[in-house]
């Protein structure tokens, strides 16, 4: 059985002049393997080894519009791959085989050897399931409808083309009792005409309503399948399918279209009445879209009309199927085939088809070559058509054209070959007119005009516009952000001036940079100024000419700074910092520069200092530009102490950015100045020569007084014991303010309370005017002995070892003493201490039985009390002024000591002793 089709085959082949056959399945992807020409035909087994290289195939394009190219050949090898993805529903008819030709021209070099045609059968996938035109149908049948009743329902359509994947069987799916079965009968169009039979006899009283499947399962492989669901109500309704007067109406007409004489006139009847026997016609699915296009149908009388001439070269043999359908629910139809035979007697003219070897223009009739070409290349394949039968087809063509020429292949068929030398700078374009006549009475022609274009060779490399291209980008930018356009020209044409550009960079470093194929430069991330501010690349520029020719161009991008990145302190490198300045007077009032940075460049790095904080007595000043930080003016006691001074430094970017930074500074001011020494010297003069102005009057008055002063003197001092026991507690609870105030007159001197002269003897005050400097606090830790300072940076602003006075402080006594200023050498390490009492005043005040009252003691000695008077009214007369000057002179007997009353004795011993000169 084989070996008889095989045979058959071959002599269809034969006789169809098929060189090659090949088969392919459809849905393939584009690019799948058809065949291998080159080893299949044997063209090869003729041709010397080392000749073979030379052999190229090319697939003939025809010039007629509508065509579509399906294939493509490989040039070397020969091997024949799908172009489409093919689709054997769109491109074939049911039930006929699915074919396309490909025709192949094979040359040697510039010389042509043959053309192959080709039969490529395109093999149908099941790719399609079958399809009922519904989901669900609705049938009647009546009580009294008798065995072998049948009702019509829709049958499924597979629109695969393969005779097996098309091919449906069907079952029936049912309840075992249901009294239906299914019967399947073939239409004239080979679709199926589907029935339910009724088996058995209904009774509506006992079930009204049956529930059945249909399947419809198609042949390929795998199958597949698809179901009708159908509902079956037993009433009365009788239906009847709609049938033909013919099963097949057969006519022959002249291609003649006329709208008004019918080429056949179809009748269907249907016996039921009403809606359901009012009969419709239509085309059915199977009839082809030419056959629709051509003819046209009257679909309520059945009238059959040519709408379209035919032309030459189509089919005069045409099949229609027509489909009758009732108004019923479900409608019913009945399908009829009509078979026209179209007569043409005309001389008709040939036609010409032009297929380009070489590649297409992308306009109609127009092909490109090269102004190398060789003389007697092969340029496109002729084939002549003329359906004319005796000498209205036979015919002759020319070519005019100096540059061309047609050879012939044999009847009909053609070649164009290059006859001279080309020069695209002499003429680009050129116009070809291919004649052909027929033989018959008239003779009938037809041209055919196809143009030319004669392409540049690329022998011209691409140029820049510029030598270097520089641009620039702010940092921070987000990624894919343009820079700028690389411009290149060729002038070349088609492929030669079609240019692509790529990046050169040094290996060793990553290039954050892309070029896309028109030359736009873009980064391929965020950039950093402070880590790169200019790059230095090449670009690279490719025609696409063969051989491909380049240049290349230098690029620099420069990455602008933005203000991202904060100034920082560099001095004090650290928040909070600690720092002690010693001021001398007149000396330089710079005090230290601070020291900031910036990462960024340019303004964003110019940078200004100021104080934020902590200069309420506009002590301090910096200078915004250079972070000088020094004093505004002269610096006093009153300034000494310890401030905390908040600093900040902000660039001039925008949006301006800043740091700060804080510094506990310690001042210490020096009182090494030679004014006061000569304000003190001024005033201890004046009251010496007033000392010896009033020398004579005290000697004369203390005769007088003396009596009457011890007098009083005892008595006063026994009166105010009981109000001394009182002001003893409150003396208790000073005793660490005095401590506090004895450190600040003697800084030098250990620091506990218990260190210091235990009797209270005046009242200690600070000169407003030199504020002794005050070690430290909690932060910065206590002072040591030495006077070493626990900050963490000591500065002196001079250093003199000159001989200075300090003011130690100033005594009082009485309600309005007149304050005393002693001085002492400011290098001395140690200094007189003040003379105390033995006892304390909680013991003078309760008046201890060890003490005399008529004397008291002064370093340790006892002196009597008319010892101190003598001494007092002799050198220091102005108490005795101040003494009946007074309110009352019993009141002026008693004055305050650290806040304690005390006889007057107290502080005459001291003045006595230490003050008198």
């Amino acid at each position: 059985m084989f070996l008889p089709l095989c045979l058959l085959l071959s002599v269809l082949n034969w006789c169809l002049c098929i060189d090659l056959t090949y088969f392919v399945e459809e849905g393939k992807d584009p690019g799948t393997l058809v065949g291998n020409i080159a080893a299949d035909s044997h063209l090869m087994d003729r041709i010397p080894l080392d000749e073979r290289n030379t052999i190229t195939f090319s697939q003939l394009r025809g010039a007629q519009t509508g065509s579509t190219q399906l294939f493509r050949v490989s040039e070397k090898s020969g091997k024949l791959y799908t172009l489409h993805t093919l689709d054997a529903e769109l491109m074939c008819k049911r039930y006929q085989e699915c074919s396309r030709f490909v025709e192949v021209a094979v040359q040697k070099g510039t010389s042509f050897i043959k053309v192959l045609e080709i039969k490529v059968i395109l093999k149908d996938v099941n790719d399609f399931q079958p399809e009922f035109p519904i989901k669900q149908v609705n049938i009647q049948f009546s009580e009294g409808d008798a065995i072998g009743m049948r009702k019509s329902i829709p049958n499924a359509i597979d629109k695969d083309v393969g005779s097996m994947n098309s091919k449906i069987t069907y079952k029936l799916m049912k309840n075992m009792n249901d009294p239906f079965s299914l019967s399947v009968s073939k239409r004239v169009d080979g679709t199926a005409q589907l029935f339910i039979n009724l088996e058995e006899k209904l009774d509506r009283e006992m079930k009204d309503s049956y529930m059945i499947q249909v399947v419809a399962k198609d042949g390929g492989s795998p199958p597949k399948q698809s179901e009708l669901d159908v509902n079956i109500t037993v009433t009365d309704v009788n239906d009847n399918l709609p049938i033909f007067s013919q099963k097949v109406y057969n006519v022959t007409i002249k291609n003649e279209p006329s709208d008004n004489l019918p080429v056949a006139i179809l009748s269907a009847s249907d016996f039921d009445i009403g809606k359901n026997g009012r009969v419709s016609y239509e085309f059915s699915l199977q009839t082809s879209d030419i056959a629709k296009v051509h003819f046209k149908l009257n679909k309520v009388t059945g009238e059959v009309f040519l709408h379209k001439k035919f032309t030459l070269g189509q089919e005069l043999v045409h099949k229609l199927y027509v489909k009758a359908t009732d108004g019923g629910s479900p409608p019913l139809s009945s399908i009829v085939m009509i078979l026209v035979n179209v007569i043409n007697q005309q001389n008709n003219a040939p036609t010409i088809d032009v297929n380009f070897v070489s590649r297409s223009m992308g306009k109609e009739n127009t092909v490109a070559i090269s102004e190398d070409i060789e003389v007697g290349s092969f340029i496109a394949y002729v084939k002549v058509t003329d359906h004319d039968a005796g000498q209205n087809g036979e015919l002759s063509c020319i070519l005019h054209h100096d540059k061309f020429q047609l050879q012939s292949l044999g009847p009909k068929r053609y070649k164009v070959l290059v006859k001279k030398p080309l020069d695209r700078e002499t003429q680009d374009h050129h116009d070809v007119i291919i004649s052909c006549q027929d033989k018959g009475s008239p003779p009938l022609h037809c041209e055919s005009k196809f143009s030319i274009k004669v392409m540049d060779v690329n022998d011209v490399q691409p140029t820049f516009a510029k030598k270097t291209f520089k641009f620039w980008i702010y940092e921070n930018e987000k990624p894919n952000f343009p820079v700028g356009y690389i411009n290149a020209t060729d002038p070349d044409l088609g492929s030669g001036s079609k240019l692509t550009y790529f990046l050169l960079a040094d290996n060793k470093y990553f290039l954050p940079f892309q070029i896309t194929d028109n030359g736009l430069i873009s980064t391929v991330m965020s950039l950093d100024h402070e880590f790169q501010d200019v790059y230095e690349f090449q670009v690279l520029v490719k025609d696409k000419g063969r051989p491909s020719l380049n240049n290349t161009v230098n690029v620099i991008v420069e990455v602008r700074d933005e203000n991202d990145n904060s100034p920082y302190f560099m001095y004090p490198s650290v928040n909070p910092f600690s720092l002690d300045v010693i001021y001398y007077p007149h000396h330089t009032k710079n005090i230290t520069v601070l020291k900031a940075s910036d990462s960024d460049g340019r303004e964003n790095a110019f940078l200004k200092y100021e104080i934020t904080d902590g200069n309420d007595k506009q002590l301090f000043t910096i200078n915004p530009y250079t972070g000088l930080l020094s004093f505004t003016r002269v610096v006093t006691q009153q300034d000494a102490g310890s401030y905390d001074l908040q600093f900040a430094v902000k660039d001039s970017g925008t949006p301006v950015l800043s740091a700060t930074t804080t510094i506990f500074l310690t001042l210490t001011v020096s009182n090494k100045t030679f004014e006061m020494i000569n304000v003190v010297q001024m005033k201890a003069d004046e009251a010496d020569e007033k000392i010896h102005l009033d020398f004579l009057i005290a000697i004369v008055s203390v005769a007088v007084t003396l009596s009457v002063i011890i007098t009083a003197f005892i008595s006063i001092c026994f009166l105010r014991l009981t109000n001394q026991k009182n002001i003893s507690h409150r003396t208790e609870g000073n005793c660490s303010v005095k401590c506090e105030q004895r450190q600040l007159m003697y800084p030098y001197l250990a620091t506990s309370c218990n260190d210091l002269p235990s009797t209270r003897i005046e009242e200690v005050d600070i000169n407003r005017d030199f504020h002794l400097m005050e070690r430290g606090d909690s932060q910065r830790g206590d002072n040591s002995d030495n006077g070493q300072s626990g900050s963490a940076t000591i500065m002196h602003l001079q250093a003199t070892p000159e001989v200075v006075y300090q003011e130690i402080g100033a005594m009082s006594w009485g309600r309005k003493g007149k304050r005393t200023t002693l001085v002492v050498p400011n290098n001395q390490r140690e200094i007189s201490m003040l003379s105390s009492h033995s006892d304390s005043v909680d013991d003078w005040n309760k008046g201890d039985t060890t003490h005399n009252h008529g004397e008291t003691q002064v370093d340790g000695s006892q002196v009597s009390v008319l010892q101190y008077m003598l001494h007092k009214v002799l050198f220091h007369h102005r108490w005795f002024t101040s003494f009946y000057s007074a309110s009352g002179w019993f009141t002026s007997l008693c004055t305050v000591v650290d806040d304690s009353q005390v006889s007057f004795l107290h502080p005459m011993v001291h003045k006595s002793l230490f003050c008198g000169r």
